[in-house]
């Protein structure tokens, strides 16, 4: 696993064995975000279930001006921790350790770009999509990167349409945008 493009690019990321995290393979992430493009530029990003921080490091190593990492887990977060130091990014992120409902129930926080790859079959990621269309949490024509199995299905809020729905192996990757209200 690899940071692709920018400023850190080619930098080997940490991921631990034995940790129930599935990091974005390579050739997803590299796909992913030529579908964002030049959006990234300055965008301010939310990687939720942050695992490595390999989607967030990403997007911060292509130009973004922020990025907050969340998980619940200390190791992940300390892997987070390593990689953001071995790709000179520290500076632009806050790192935060804390369950994904708590996260989008509190925050005051609202993203250009939000990233979610949770624990596929756990259910986290459409009570992870209402929370953020509930409270408003992406921008305007914001986007919404979703990863989960190909098997799982579920309803775009209203408030949304798809940019892109694909099938890499495995994984499905959705890719939201947020309607003008």
């Amino acid at each position: 696993m690899r940071v692709i493009s920018g400023s850190a690019r080619g930098s080997k990321l940490l991921c631990p064995d034995g940790l129930s995290v599935r990091p974005t393979h390579d050739r997803v992430k590299e796909a992913v975000f030529s579908m964002l493009g030049h959006e990234i530029v300055r965008a301010n990003a939310l990687d939720l279930f942050a695992g490595t921080g390999s989607l967030g490091i990403e997007s911060l190593s292509r130009g973004a001006s922020s990025c907050v990492f969340v998980d619940i887990s200390p190791i992940s977060l300390s892997v987070v921790k390593e990689n953001l130091h071995k790709t000179h990014l520290t500076d632009k992120a806050t790192l935060l350790k804390s369950d994904y409902i708590s996260f989008l129930t509190h925050t005051d926080s609202c993203f250009d770009i939000i990233f979610l790859d949770p624990p596929y079959r756990e259910g986290y990621l459409q009570t992870a999509i209402s929370l953020i269309a509930k409270r408003h949490l992406l921008k305007s024509g914001g986007l919404l990167y979703c990863e989960t199995d190909t098997e799982l299905d579920f309803p775009i809020p209203e408030n949304f349409s798809v940019v892109r729905n694909k099938k890499y192996g495995r994984a499905r990757v959705l890719l939201l945008r947020e309607l003008s209200l």
